[in-house]
Formats: structure tokens, sequence, C-alpha cells
């Protein structure tokens, strides 16, 4: 690993290290255009947070959907918002829509998902997320733990620190066998893994351990929304998930309560947070995105009108009604 790289990934892991990284979303229009008020508003908000950067193209940001543009709109307005200190993770990744030949489909998918990594490059990206390669659930079991480890390999050949990506199956995420967990966590590249796995506790505290034990050196980053207190206790020293979207110093908090054996103070604080979770991180769960976007009208962020998520889902007053008042209860702040 050349001596550029190595300070990049230590530099990466000692500013993510015992911090929040939220994953934001991006605010719109009914129509599916940015909100650009909106967008500069929240950057705003979040900039003045104890958070130590955001995670921009990820899952709850629509990555996968935004095109060259937006994807450029998105990750200079927190630059500009949060400065060159803290971190900017832009994932990286593309859609597998089976609509093609698999070979074509294959070549297709490795070039956008290629030029979106490149694009965090070019625009000053900290650090990549990688979005789990799912096109490869299509190929023999040998082939398939071959090609996921060859694409990391080659996306680090990009001189800019990874962040592995495990993301439970039925959030268009993907299984990695031991192998392949070793061979990844083993790249000079790899800051850390962001462990999301939902509800398979045994995944996570497989994975945890492996770390733990082998990769003491490597960041356990917890995307766990709702495992979150925890992942704490299974070693994750940070976050990146979603759930920081709206509300992320009662999450830090947590995070520092835990670190300095402040554990009264933890169980409290994460009951709260889990509170806030039980609501927001249910099903439909791709609907998660859209309750954090509401969650920031709560909060008085972004107005009504650009709480909008580009798939199209829609929350009914009642269900606004819930949040609001969950927000209220767990005392969010």
């Amino acid at each position: 690993m050349s001596k550029s790289m190595m300070d990049k990934v230590l530099s990466i892991r000692q500013k993510i290290s015992g911090g929040m990284i939220p994953a934001v979303p991006v605010p719109r229009y009914s129509d599916g255009s940015i909100h650009h008020d909106a967008q500069l508003a929240y950057a705003d908000y979040l900039s003045k947070m104890q958070i130590s950067g955001v995670a921009v193209w990820s899952h709850t940001g629509r990555g996968l959907y935004l095109n060259a543009t937006e994807r450029q709109e998105v990750l200079m307005s927190w630059r500009s918002a949060l400065g060159q200190d803290r971190v900017i993770v832009a994932g990286a990744g593309a859609r597998f829509t089976g609509s093609l030949p698999f070979a074509e489909q294959l070549k297709q998918w490795k070039r956008e998902a290629f030029r979106m990594a490149e694009h965090a490059v070019e625009l000053g990206g900290d650090a990549l997320l990688v979005f789990p390669p799912v096109i490869y659930k299509e190929l023999p079991h040998n082939e398939r733990d071959r090609s996921i480890v060859e694409y990391h390999r080659e996306l680090s050949r990009l001189g800019i620190p990874l962040i592995l990506f495990y993301l439970y199956e039925q959030g268009g995420g993907m299984d990695y066998s031991d192998e392949v967990l070793h061979q990844l966590l083993s790249l000079p590249s790899t800051a850390g893994i962001k462990m999301a796995t939902l509800d398979r506790v045994m995944t996570l505290q497989h994975v945890s351990s492996l770390v733990a034990r082998e990769y003491p050196d490597r960041l356990l980053i917890s995307g766990e929304d709702r495992m979150f207190g925890y992942s704490l206790m299974r070693g994750a020293t940070s976050t990146l998930m979603g759930l920081g979207a709206a509300y992320p110093n009662i999450q830090g908090d947590l995070i520092n309560s835990y670190q300095e054996k402040k554990y009264e103070l933890f169980m409290e604080l994460s009951s709260r947070i889990d509170g806030y979770a039980e609501v927001t991180f249910t099903e439909p769960m791709d609907q998660y995105i859209l309750r954090m976007l509401w969650s920031l009208v709560c909060a008085g962020v972004i107005p009504r009108e650009a709480a909008n998520d580009i798939v199209g889902y829609v929350l009914s007053e009642d269900e606004i009604d819930q949040l609001y008042s969950t927000i209220h209860k767990c005392r969010l702040y």
C-alpha cells in the first residue's frame, strides 16, 4: 500500500471512530426534482450537529437513482456546509434491472458502478461506501465470490478508502461468505465495514466477532437502525445510518455514553432511540426514507413540499401524526 493510501485510510478511521455519519436523504418536490433551498437548509442544519460527516449517494439518498448532475449538487452542497475537516462518504454502485442478457447487463452495470465511484473521487469524496454487487448473485458460487473480491480490489485502485457494506438481502444486499469477508477486510484500502442486517442478530454477532478477533484495526461501523445500542455493545465504535438523518445529537450522546461507561444514561438514550426506530424503520421498510424527510419537516428544517421520495411513496396524515408524536415522546434532539 502506498503511503498516500495508508495516510488516507488512517485519516478516515481517526475521523470516523467514535462519531456519527448520518446517511442523508435528498429533499425533493413532488415532481421528483431536487428542492434546492431545502437541500441547502438541510446541509446547514446538520453542519451544526455533532457529526463526523455525512454519507451521500447512499441507499437513504437514493444514490443509485441519481444522475451525474444531481450527484454533483448533493455532494458539493454538503462539502460547502461541512468544510474539509469532516468526512464525506459517497455511495458507489449501480442498479441491476435484469432487463438485458446477463453478459450485456454485467458490462453495463460495471461501467455505471465505476463511473459513480470515479465521480466521487473527482468531486473530492473522502471514502466510498461500496453497495453490495448483487448482480454477482446470478453467478455460480465460486465465481461469485471471486467476482465480489475482484470488484472491490478494482475499486481500491481508484486511490480512495473503501467502507465495505454488509446489507441484508431484503434491503437490496447479499450475504458475504467468511472467505469473502477475510479477503475484503484484508484489502489495504479497507477502512472498515458497515453492518446493516436489520434483525439478523446472529449475522451481526458473527461478523463483529470476526472483526474484533482478526481485524481489530478495521472499523466496525453500525448501520443497525433497529439494533443501535446493541451494535455498540458488539464493538461498533461509530455509525453510518439513515436513522441519524434528522436528530443525530441524541445518537452521538448514546455513542459517548457507552464509551464513557455511563451505562444508566446509555440505557435511557437507547430506549428513546429504539422507540423512534420502531416507528421509522418498520414495514413497509423502504418508506423509512420518506419518514426521515418528514422527521426533518417536524424539526423545522425543510418545508412539507420538500418531503417527497423519488420513488413516489406517500405517508398518510395519520402516519405523519404518529411520527410527530413519537419524536416528541422520545425527546429527540
